[in-house]
């Protein structure tokens, strides 16, 4: 039980994410991002439980004029092949487990409340900031846009900021 985790080493790990974001710009023409396809399936599950306000609603409008379907994205495909890999790379290394990982001062229930609090704030952030991690930090650095700089610095300067405040979730 005490035995270690054996996880893939970063460097190695950092080199392979570089050539799966080439890949990406190769084979699709763009980078990588998560943000989209959760707005994308966000749109489609309102056009089917409420098609009359979807209808009605401009952003529902703008977003249906631009896009085909919803869910035919090539952001939906990426995720649901992150989510199946995410799977694979966990059942293959035998960490599949479903747990909360925690600190030892704080309960599992606060540490998912705090989770939920902080997805939030990441999801506006990511709207506010037109793009998530990936998309407007990675693949915005991986063009040189000075806006992927300033997005990725942006996300570790507040994690820095904030870390004291959060740290008995982990301590």
């Amino acid at each position: 039980m005490n035995e270690p985790k054996k996880y893939m080493n970063p460097y190695l790990g950092g080199v392979l994410l570089g050539l799966v974001l080439a890949v990406a710009f190769w084979v699709s023409g763009r980078g990588l991002g998560a943000s989209g396809a959760a707005k994308s399936v966000i749109v489609a599950g309102v056009e089917t439980v409420a098609p009359s306000h979807a209808e009605n609603a401009l952003f529902y409008q703008e977003y249906g004029s631009t896009h085909e379907h919803p869910l035919k994205s090539w952001l939906v495909f990426e995720m649901l092949g992150v989510l199946v890999g995410g799977f694979l790379s966990g059942a293959l290394a035998g960490r599949l487990h479903f747990k909360v990982e925690r600190g030892p001062n704080v309960s599992s229930r606060i540490r998912v409340i705090f989770a939920v609090i902080g997805g939030i704030f990441f999801g506006f952030g990511a709207q506010l900031g037109r793009g998530c991690t990936s998309g407007s930090a990675l693949t915005g650095m991986s063009v040189l846009s000075a806006g992927g700089f300033i997005t990725m610095a942006a996300i570790f300067g507040t994690a820095f900021a904030l870390a004291w405040f959060a740290r008995k979730l982990w301590l």
